[in-house]
C-alpha cells in the first residue's frame, strides 16, 4: 500500500491540468502535450527506479533514491539535476494553491484581474505563506516515506481518482439532461462503470491507505527508526506530539 501510494503521489498531478489548459493558447493542444509528458515521465521514473534497485536492491535503498549512491561525487551530481525540478514544482504547486486561494477571496472584485496594490500585496503574502507552510512542514516531519504516503492517501485520493469520477458523471449530466443515463449507449454505460469504479478506488485508498500510513508511522516511532525533530522547530510543536524519552 505504502509503496503504491509514492508512486501515486508522483503521477497524480491532475489537479493542475485546469489551470494549464485555462492560460493556454490553444486549449485544444493539451492532449498531445500530455501524452507527450506521460509517455515521457513513465520511462524516465521506470528507468531511474529500475537501476537504482537493480544496483542497490531493497535492504541499501534511501528516500530519494538518489542517497543511495555511495560514491559522493556522483551523489552530488544526482542531486543537482533534482535542484531544478524541485523548484519547478515547488513554483507550480505553489502557484496553483494561490491562484484558488486568491481567486476565492478576490471574486467578483476589481482585484483578481486588475493591477493594485490591494491584489499585488494579497498574492505575495498567499505565496509567502504557501512556501514557509511548506517549508515547515518539510523540516518538522522527520520521515519522507510515510509523509508522501499521508499525503498521497488524504489529497491524491480525492484529486486523483474521486474527482475526475463525479466530474464524468456531472457533465454527462449536463450534457445529456434529466434522462442522460436512460438514453446512455453501451460504451456510455461502460465509461459510467468504469468512472464509478475509479471513485470506488478513491475512497479505498482514502480509508485504508490512510490507516496504513498512521499505523507506519506509529510502528516506525515506536521501532525507533525515525529520526528526532530538529531542535529549532521543536517549540512549535505540543509536547506531547513529541517522541518521549525516559531520561
Amino acid at each position: 500500500m505504502s509503496a503504491f501510494l509514492n508512486i501515486s503521489y508522483t503521477f497524480i498531478g491532475q489537479i493542475t491540468i485546469p489551470s494549464f489548459i485555462a492560460e493556454m493558447k490553444e486549449p485544444k493542444d493539451f492532449p498531445k502535450a500530455l501524452w507527450c509528458v506521460t509517455i515521457a515521465e513513465i520511462f524516465v521514473f521506470g528507468i531511474v527506479g529500475a537501476v537504482v534497485y537493480a544496483f542497490t536492491g531493497n535492504q541499501y535503498n534511501t528516500s530519494p533514491a538518489f542517497g543511495s549512491l555511495g560514491n559522493d561525487i556522483f551523489k552530488k551530481v544526482a542531486f543537482s539535476f533534482m535542484i531544478p525540478t524541485l523548484i519547478f514544482l515547488g513554483v507550480l504547486y505553489a502557484s496553483v494553491s494561490s491562484r484558488f486561494i486568491f481567486f476565492r477571496i478576490f471574486e467578483g472584485t476589481r482585484h483578481k484581474s486588475s493591477h493594485t496594490v490591494v491584489g499585488w500585496a494579497a498574492w505575495a503574502g498567499i505565496l509567502a505563506a504557501t512556501w514557509l507552510g511548506a517549508f515547515i512542514i518539510a523540516e518538522v516531519i522527520p520521515f519522507f516515506s510515510d509523509l508522501l504516503s499521508l499525503m498521497s492517501s488524504l489529497f491524491d485520493s480525492f484529486f486523483g481518482f474521486i474527482f475526475w469520477g463525479v466530474a464524468y458523471i456531472r457533465m454527462r449530466k449536463a450534457d445529456g439532461g434529466i434522462n442522460w443515463l436512460k438514453d446512455a449507449t453501451p460504451y456510455g454505460y461502460a465509461m459510467l462503470a468504469l468512472n464509478v469504479f475509479i471513485i470506488i478506488i478513491g475512497f479505498y485508498f482514502l480509508g485504508a491507505g490512510t490507516y496504513t500510513s498512521v499505523q507506519s508511522i506509529i510502528d516506525s516511532y515506536a521501532a525507533g527508526t525515525i529520526a528526532e525533530i530538529p531542535h529549532a522547530f521543536q517549540p512549535l510543536l505540543l509536547p506531547s506530539s513529541l517522541p518521549h524519552t525516559e531520561q
